[in-house]
């Protein structure tokens, strides 16, 4: 099997506003996730990225795979490493990240991002005790694009809290109501116990 070793090419990432075209018809819940969520729940830009991050139930991958019928999608399997996903095949539940480009000769452009779930509420892949009903996941833009929520997005960045997640974490907090301090602060001490976030919470 063809696999891509890094660095695995350039990245070009694809505006919110092609994103959600392209996800508009998926008949499945679907988030912008990332930096680029933290942006949108503040109102401003903060810094440059790297990628777009696309966040979908792993229940729905086949639907995203339709999504985006033409393109060149790569799953990190075994992280470190990209190979083809074939169409029609299910990812394994290790598998979280897929890497999508419009063809061979194309930069990168979205991240697929593969999440779990159990009936109608999410499950954090970080810790599976960190659950949240689906239809609070996120929000919704004036132009009704869905963005996972601020504080779902910080509990993935503390695992390994680099230099652009305290950006991050600095921007958000002013704009974090009560509940969602809350339940970060209980994310971030049920996953990683004693957290320097949560303190500031």
């Amino acid at each position: 099997m063809r696999r891509l070793h890094a660095p695995f090419g350039p990245w070009d990432p694809a505006p919110a506003g092609e994103v959600a075209a392209l996800f508009e018809e998926i008949g499945a819940p679907w988030w912008l996730a990332g930096g680029i969520a933290i942006e949108l729940a503040v109102g401003r830009r903060l810094r440059a990225h790297g990628d777009i991050d696309v966040m979908v139930l792993r229940r729905d991958q086949a639907r995203a795979q339709q999504a985006l019928r033409g393109w060149e999608l790569w799953a990190a399997d075994p992280p470190g490493s990209l190979r083809p996903w074939a169409a029609g095949e299910p990812l394994a539940p290790g598998v979280h990240d897929i890497w999508c480009r419009p063809g061979p000769d194309a930069p990168w452009r979205i991240q697929l991002m593969l999440e779990e779930s159990e009936g109608a509420a999410w499950v954090s892949r970080r810790d599976a005790r960190v659950r949240r009903p689906l239809d609070a996941l996120g929000f919704t833009t004036g132009d009704g694009t869905p963005v996972v929520a601020p504080e779902v997005q910080l509990h993935y960045k503390a695992k390994g809290v680099r230099p652009k997640d305290e950006l991050d974490f600095d921007a958000a907090l002013p704009h974090l109501a009560r509940e969602q301090r809350r339940w970060l602060a209980d994310a971030l001490t049920t996953t990683y116990g004693p957290h320097p976030w949560a303190a500031r919470l």
